[in-house]
């Protein structure tokens, strides 16, 4: 993890960490390494989406202006998901791509992701060259602009939603006739872009937490907040819920008894179906490290290679382009479907989803017991910078970890892991019996703590 950079960009409070002049100084980086190879005399062309915060709008002003001072044109796609300014980028042939989003984290927070070319998050080699640029470690001929050659804003906020949701119809055609779905959109993204997406489905379509204000996203609701949405699946009788987070890049869902089916589960629903139709490739799904202990069994069980990253989806994209495969994601929600999309994107999860139960004729409910989950606990441990620095090669805490999974034995297992987007260290554990694992991430937590301290 960088200066700046974490393991999704850059993210902070918005205004104290991420300021004005911190996203202008990221958009000047990015104009030099993005669109470095452009030879045409042309100006790099860039386009910039936002979520719903508060803060959106001045951050998205701040990084165009340090796009248009080194001479980069800007294209303004308003209220977008993550995922679409991934495909736009494509699309539109642009040189680079900006978004400004937080994910599922509350308001206050927001963050810049920027992908190159082709719609692809950046290598960390990348992100290391733009901070040496933004530290002044690495001197940029011609980084400022002539008058004559400042860039110029676009607006394309009235066709980007349009043209993103029609590209999202294109991958997949079903129809659900007498299926009533409630979608959650989070007070996103999504707000702006899931009743385009599947007006078309045949479903009962109700869409909730769609009247986003810039202070209410993912406020008691969206995918990391689902309880509201299962209890209106239940009250209202419907088939199932689809809940998606701030900037749509994931989703979860609730079958119609209200349980909720998750990242995991959603892969391992779609590995089967693409393994029997043979859209798998090599019948190999890239998880990560915090996929649960039932899905490796599924795997086994189904005769599917496991292949397994570190945390973070643009990790999983990386092993997915270099083995060629076409199915990974992460047990938050993120599920990448490397023939239509470069990045994790939860409105063609869902579409998905849908496409194989009208395939099928099987509930949610039905498709989602092909695997059985095991109990989980997690417990997120607050650091300090201080705190989090010690924790990298602590011999007294790895020691600590590898006795208590040796006392855990085969029946479950613990992982630690340092949070990528926040000032956490989270303690997540598995096993048969939930009081006991529960226990021990809370005692493991405050340990870690205290050596920490210490």
């Amino acid at each position: 993890m960088g200066k700046y950079f974490g393991t999704d960009g850059v993210r902070g409070k918005a205004n104290e960490d991420l300021t004005a002049e911190l996203a202008l100084s990221i958009g000047r980086a990015a104009a030099a390494v993005l669109a470095e190879n452009r030879t045409d005399g042309k100006h790099p062309k860039v386009a910039i989406g936002r979520d719903t915060r508060c803060s959106g709008e001045m951050l998205e002003n701040a990084i165009a202006a340090g796009l248009l001072s080194t001479g980069a044109d800007v294209y303004r796609l308003g209220v977008i998901p993550t995922p679409a300014v991934a495909r736009l980028v494509s699309q539109y042939g642009m040189d680079a791509g900006v978004m400004i989003s937080a994910s599922h984290n509350p308001y206050d927070d927001n963050g810049i992701k920027l992908f190159g070319r082709g719609g692809y998050k950046l290598s960390d080699s990348t992100e290391e060259e733009m901070e040496a640029i933004m530290d002044g470690r690495l001197q940029v001929e011609g980084l400022t602009a002539a008058p004559e050659r400042m860039g110029k804003v676009f607006d394309w906020s009235g066709r980007a939603a349009d043209d993103y949701a029609e590209y999202l119809r294109s991958c997949v055609s079903f129809r659900l006739p007498g299926c009533k779905i409630a979608f959650d959109c989070a007070n996103g993204s999504a707000s702006a872009t899931a009743a385009k997406v599947f007006r078309d489905c045949g479903a009962e379509c109700v869409f909730l937490y769609d009247r986003p204000d810039g202070f209410n996203i993912n406020a008691e609701c969206g995918s990391t907040h689902i309880q509201n949405l299962k209890e209106y699946v239940l009250k209202e009788n419907c088939d199932l819920g689809i809940a998606f987070d701030g900037d749509a890049d994931r989703c979860n869902m609730v079958d119609r008894d209200g349980q909720i089916i998750d990242g995991d589960k959603l892969i391992a629903i779609c590995a089967q179906h693409m393994k029997q139709h043979g859209l798998l490739k090599d019948n190999a799904v890239v998880v990560t490290v915090m996929s649960n202990l039932g899905f490796f069994k599924f795997a086994q069980e189904e005769g599917l290679k496991a292949d397994t990253t570190k945390v973070g989806d643009r990790y999983v994209l990386e092993r997915m382009l270099e083995k060629g495969y076409t199915l990974g994601g992460e047990a938050s929600g993120h599920i990448i479907f490397s023939q239509h999309m470069t990045t994790g994107d939860g409105q063609l999860s869902a579409l998905q989803v849908l496409a194989i139960m009208a395939d099928t004729g099987k509930s949610l409910k039905a498709l989602a017991s092909v695997m059985d989950v095991y109990p989980q606990a997690m417990e997120n441990l607050q650091v300090t910078k201080e705190e989090r620095a010690k924790y990298d090669n602590n011999a007294q805490v790895e020691t600590y970890i590898r006795e208590q999974q040796e006392l855990l034995g085969s029946n479950g297992r613990i992982l630690v892991r340092p949070s990528g987007t926040e000032s956490l260290i989270r303690v997540m554990a598995e096993g048969k019996d939930q009081d006991e694992i529960q226990q021990l991430v809370e005692e493991m937590a405050q340990h870690i703590g205290e050596l920490l301290k210490a």
